[in-house]
């Protein structure tokens, strides 16, 4: 009897997915989707596609990218330029009646042409913009009007962010999509072409938050104000062993136990402003700062962390990625499982960040490259070994190629 825990944190259990991908969008919808429980094939050209190397990599060249994103597939590798490779992997597509892909315009991968085997066939595919011209996470952000928002208030020219924040919102509204859909065609039979730009998820979200309207009705551009929070009060504070500190004050009861704990009560009452409003607090960020930065100035990091953890206010210290990677934020949180993962070795990997009824579903291993080629063709394709060799001798697939030994 299925584990009723498991089910719910796997709802799509026995559905199937052939990703055709490279990057991150895409491979993070595939991934995010085999989390739930899809069987996810994600296909590469032999030797990997564009993102088989992509850094950061191991010392001994692994790429610890590709396989941060690829965890829980399972890998198949052919010649996708020549019209047999093409054709076996469109006999998977229809097999498994759902493709996930960022590679546009090509002729093989047409969802007419597919759905002419498969009429419940599911096709999202991921373009750069809508008229299928290309672009990617760095150019749309260029410009969609973040970078240049974005950074201290007296600089000049654009900050990008380092975070990739298009390619991830699109692939979660990618494993969304397609969920969606898959719950469309239980409901009535029917198939779904579903597109998504990348540059529609940055201006949609422009639009969302705000900034588009705020430009379009009041005419004004949204400044630049560093570490600040636009509309808010937030700001870095460093310590006396310079240590930095994010400190938010959203609400008045915030704002009120900041004021007490730094002992500027007397001179923020002295500026005769509403601070229940949070606008207030927004215009008068400069002054308040140069209130609140001598205590913080005073006090070690370790000082300033037993502090605030008795008042209301919002805070956290900065912390590096080598310095998190061994927090109890990762090391004692059940997000996190010890993975042993081939060509790259033993660590600590997340697994989905959705807990469902107490547990998290525990990361698996990514595949190695066309590691499952040939299971894939005979269990799926149901083509016999003496088929699978002649496809191996013409090199329309491939076996798994040589791994280097974990350090």
């Amino acid at each position: 009897m299925p584990n009723p825990a498991t089910s719910a944190a796997q709802p799509l259990a026995g559905v199937r997915i052939v990703e055709i991908s490279s990057f991150v969008a895409a491979p993070l919808a595939g991934m995010t989707l085999a989390q739930l429980g899809a069987d996810v094939i994600r296909v590469d050209p032999i030797g990997g596609a564009a993102d088989y190397r992509r850094w950061p990599l191991t010392d001994d060249g692994e790429s610890i990218y590709w396989t941060g994103l690829n965890k829980g597939k399972r890998s198949v590798t052919a010649d996708l330029r020549a019209p047999a490779g093409q054709l076996l992997v469109t006999r998977l597509i229809t097999d498994g009646s759902i493709l996930l892909t960022n590679a546009a315009g090509r002729d093989w991968l047409d969802y007419d042409a597919l759905t002419a085997t498969r009429p419940d066939l599911i096709q999202l595919e991921i373009l750069g913009r809508t008229d299928g011209s290309a672009a990617v996470d760095y150019t749309v952000n260029a410009a969609t009007g973040f970078p240049l928002v974005t950074g201290p208030a007296d600089h000049e020219g654009p900050i990008n962010h380092v975070l990739p924040a298009w390619d991830l919102l699109c692939g979660v509204y990618a494993a969304l999509a397609i969920t969606a859909a898959v719950r469309h065609r239980d409901a009535t039979g029917q198939g779904s072409r579903i597109t998504l730009a990348l540059e529609d998820i940055a201006l949609a979200t422009a639009g969302n938050l705000g900034f588009l309207t705020e430009a379009a009705l009041c005419g004004r551009q949204r400044p630049r104000v560093g570490n600040a929070i636009y509309g808010q009060y937030g700001q870095h504070f460093t310590s006396a062993d310079s240590i930095c500190f994010m400190v938010v004050a959203l609400t008045p009861r915030h704002f009120r136990d900041l004021t007490e704990l730094t002992g500027s009560t007397a001179a923020v009452d002295a500026l005769a402003a509403d601070f229940t409003d949070e606008g207030t607090r927004y215009r008068h960020r400069d002054v308040l700062t140069g209130l609140f930065t001598p205590w913080f100035r005073e006090r070690t990091a370790e000082e300033i962390g037993t502090a605030l953890a008795k008042t209301s206010v919002l805070w956290e210290r900065y912390r590096s990625f080598e310095e998190l990677a061994t927090d109890p934020r990762v090391t004692a949180n059940p997000l996190f499982t010890l993975l042993r993962q081939p060509g790259i070795g033993e660590y600590l990997a997340p697994g989905s960040p959705i807990s469902v009824n107490g547990a998290h579903i525990p990361a698996r291993p990514a595949p190695r490259l066309g590691e499952h080629t040939e299971s894939v063709l005979r269990d799926r394709l149901g083509l016999s070994t003496e088929s699978i060799a002649a496809l191996h001798m013409s090199s329309i697939v491939a076996n798994e190629p040589p791994q280097r030994a974990a350090r």
